[in-house]
Order: C-alpha cells, then structure tokens, then sequence
C-alpha cells in the first residue's frame, strides 16, 4: 500500500522547514488528537535539534478521552517537548499558549524584544483555525479541505511572538502501513489518494476490536459479525446501499462509514494506542533491515554474477 499525494508545494514546504528551523528558537507541532503517532511528521522530529517542542493534540474533542493521556504522558518522556490536548471548541486553551511560550523562551528574545515560533501541521489538522485563534483575528484560510495553506508567511501576533506559518504536509514515504490509512481514516489525505473501499475495511477492522460496543449501539446490533467485509454487507443492507442485481455498492457504504467516522457519528475514537505504535515500529524496522541486508548482498555480488547486456 502506498499513498500517491505528494503535491509539489509540500515538497517545498518540507525544504523551507529545514531552512527555517534554525532561526526559531520553538515549535508548535499540531497532531490530530485520533491518530497522534501518525498525524506527527518525521521531517520535524529529524530536524528539530533541541528545540523546545509543543505538541499539540487537537481535535481532543473528538477523540477517546482515555487514550488522549497515554500519548501526553507518552510524549513528554522526552526532554523539552511538552504534549497538549486542545479543541477550537475551547479556544481559552489555545490562547494560553501565548503565556506558555513566553514562559519557554524567558532570556531569548532577540533585540525588538521578539521570539520565533515555528507552527506546522499535515493538512487538515486545524492548524489555520488555531493559528486565526492565537492572533485574534482572521489571518489563515480555514477549511475541510486538505491541503488549504500553499505558502510559508510570518505572522507577527503583536505581543512579542513572531509565527512562521508553514502548509500543511506530509512526507514522500510513509513506511508504517497502518499509518497511511489511519490517515485517510480521518481525512487528512484527499480521497483519491486511496481507494475509500479498502480504508473502510481497514477503519472497520479496527473499530470491531477496539470499540464494539460502539458499533453495536451505533449500527443497532446485538452482535457484530466475524469479518470487516460482513460488516460492511450487513450495514450496506441496513442502509439501503444496492447497486444492480441488489448487490452491495461498497463504494457508497464505505464512504458513509467514513463520514460517519469524521463527523463522530460512531462516537469518541482515537485509531492508535503508544504500546499499538510500538509494535507496528518493530515491524518497520524489520523489513528496513531486511531491505538493507538485501542491497548489500546485491552489491557484494562477483561482476561475472550480475546480468549481462549484449551489446
């Protein structure tokens, strides 16, 4: 499974990120509170130094409010990252974090009595709203759209705190499988990156174990069926989702799933646990390393072993 969206402004926007982060002395990061790990982009975590870093986990509101606190605690085992559950339904605690800031960077300000703030975001995370709530005024578009934010600006919030603004991205490679359709899950990523029928199966595999009685109280089930593919019959039925012969239309019933997960219809959900995380990251590395030792053995290969070209 790969995820073919990659526009060529996040490719810039991940270039300037590298640029800039040497001249700001903090960054804001804003995750998507349902799926943290994979909502959280590497480009940052690669090039950040020591910088102190805030995590912000928004979209709390959404989100289960048990698992919120494992990945705060979680997160903030690391030195100078503090980790934060926000929701623009409560912007007091997004304006808060002027105070916090200032309090971060007490002895840093440069000559104008400033401090340079970094705040990205993969796309549709509510990076625009936050950003419109700590300026006090309408500065970023705003959308539910992936992908609004085009260019980096600078954003003086006049109370001594200079913002960079930067799109909203992703990274070319996302290499933990699960992560890539947690991403469609929740609608960070533009539905024709990924066919919305296999995001369905996967978002249903993991709803079923992790949140059953959710779905029974949401689908009106006394029981939930053994696989995601009967689930998906079985509610595309309810629905009345038929195409031609009264087969299922999958399509229509998965995106309805989908919507219905986006908007909280199915209720307070977080896709992905630390400890779920970590298991997954060992795969990763797995399947690095058998990559690598692969390559090698193909560069230690005797010349008279490798294929021939007729001339």
């Amino acid at each position: 499974m790969s995820i073919n969206w990659f526009p060529g402004h996040m490719n810039k926007a991940i270039r300037e990120i590298k640029e800039l982060l040497p001249k700001v002395d903090l960054i804001i990061e804003i995750v998507d509170a349902r799926i943290p790990y994979s909502s959280s982009n590497p480009v940052i975590e690669q090039f950040r130094g020591k910088k102190p870093w805030i995590r912000l986990l928004n979209k709390s509101d959404l989100a289960d409010p048990d698992v919120t606190p494992l990945w705060q605690a979680h997160w903030e085992k690391q030195q100078g990252v503090k980790a934060i559950a926000v929701t623009s339904q409560r912007p007091e605690q997004i304006r808060s974090l002027i105070g916090l800031i200032k309090n971060i960077l007490k002895g840093k300000e440069n000559a104008l009595g400033n401090v340079t703030v970094l705040i990205t975001g993969i796309p549709n995370v509510g990076k625009s709203t936050i950003i419109n709530i700590l300026a006090g005024r309408q500065i970023a578009k705003t959308g539910n759209e992936p992908a609004i934010t085009k260019g980096q600006q600078c954003i003086n919030l006049n109370n001594g705190i200079l913002l960079y603004d930067t799109p909203g991205i992703l990274w070319p490679k996302i290499e933990n499988v699960p992560s890539g359709y947690r991403l469609a899950a929740t609608g960070a990523i533009k539905e024709t990156a990924m066919s919305a029928d296999d995001v369905a199966v996967f978002t249903v595999g993991f709803l079923m174990k992790a949140y059953p009685e959710q779905m029974k109280e949401r689908f009106k089930l006394e029981e939930l069926p053994e696989g995601e593919v009967d689930f998906l019959e079985m509610i595309g039925r309810q629905r009345g989702c038929l195409g031609s012969g009264g087969h299922i239309d999958f399509h229509k019933i998965s995106n309805i799933l989908l919507q219905e997960l986006r908007n909280v219809i199915i209720g307070r959900v977080t896709m992905e646990t630390p400890e779920m995380v970590e298991r997954e990251l060992v795969i990763v590395e797995q399947k690095r390393a058998e990559k690598a030792a692969k390559e090698a053995a193909r560069k230690q290969k005797p010349l008279g072993d490798q294929p021939r070209h007729r001339d």
